[in-house]
């Protein structure tokens, strides 16, 4: 695959955004697991389905269509999604883990409207919805760029509010963070790196790269930006690991980078136990 990557492009492009998306989404994922947000991860992950569904849908009936990356749809669909959440969240107060339910099912919903209204895409649909080493074009790998430049300058600048806010929101409000904008900015940071993850992971598939790396890290660190760095440590390895299987294997890539995942994971546990047993 080496000698492979300065002849083919399109294998190039998947290897450079594959590293990309190993970073971000492990990164973004360590603050979701903080805050209890796992699942909303899945939630955006069906609602950017109704977004790319729903543009190769259009790029069918409507001519001009054709040339649009079905990314950007499902990008501004994501958001959306991430808007609609925060908005529910604010509607229902006492119990706000039911904005996540209420998306996902949405996003699901138009999703199978939009698939059984079309006719053709099945191919391309299948490598949305596990990803594909052959489907990431030049186009899609500098979206990732400018995602993956924005994200990680927010993070970088505004590390210590997104830190006090994913452990204490109330003391966040007290000590001045204006919190409810700063929960804006997270969500459409999440819900953008979703939606530009699934041309490798698959959008079935996005939230584990972003929550089993930060699983596995939990288990061996001894502190919050340990688990960062162990949780990109991690998601690289999985994504590098699972490009190369599904290269040689010729498999979808979003199905053997979870695996690898889950195979980190279940060491992790391990050593975990082993640490715990000495110490006894």
């Amino acid at each position: 695959m080496i000698s492979s990557l300065f002849q083919f492009e399109f294998l190039r492009n998947a290897f450079l955004t594959g590293m990309i998306i190993g970073v971000l989404a492990p990164l973004l994922g360590t603050f979701i697991v903080v805050r209890r947000l796992s699942l909303i991860a899945d939630a955006l992950s069906h609602v950017t389905l109704a977004g790319i569904s729903a543009s190769l849908l259009l790029s069918q009936k409507i001519g001009f269509m054709q040339g649009v990356n079905p990314v950007y749809l499902g990008m501004v669909s994501s958001v959306t999604g991430a808007l609609f959440i925060e908005k529910l969240r604010s509607v229902y107060k006492h119990y706000q883990e039911l904005a996540i339910p209420i998306i996902l099912s949405g996003g699901i919903g138009i999703s199978a409207i939009c698939i059984s209204l079309a006719d053709g895409f099945n191919n391309d649909l299948m490598n949305y919805l596990f990803g594909s080493v052959s489907a990431v074009s030049r186009s899609d790998l500098w979206t990732v760029v400018v995602i993956a430049v924005f994200v990680i300058a927010i993070v970088f600048f505004l590390y210590k509010e997104l830190f006090i806010l994913s452990f204490d929101e109330e003391h966040a409000s007290a000590s001045g963070i204006k919190s409810k904008w700063m929960h804006f900015l997270f969500i459409v940071m999440v819900a953008l790196v979703i939606a530009v993850s699934m041309r490798i992971v698959g959008i079935l598939l996005v939230s584990s790269l972003m929550t089993l790396p930060v699983a596995a890290s939990i288990r061996l660190a001894r502190g919050f930006k340990q688990t960062i760095l162990l949780s990109v440590i991690f998601g690289e390895i999985s994504v590098l690991g699972g490009l190369f299987s599904a290269y040689y294997l010729d498999l979808a890539p979003g199905g053997t980078i979870v695996v690898i995942a889950v195979v980190i994971l279940i060491i992790s546990i391990m050593i975990n136990k082993g640490r715990k047993g000495k110490q006894k």
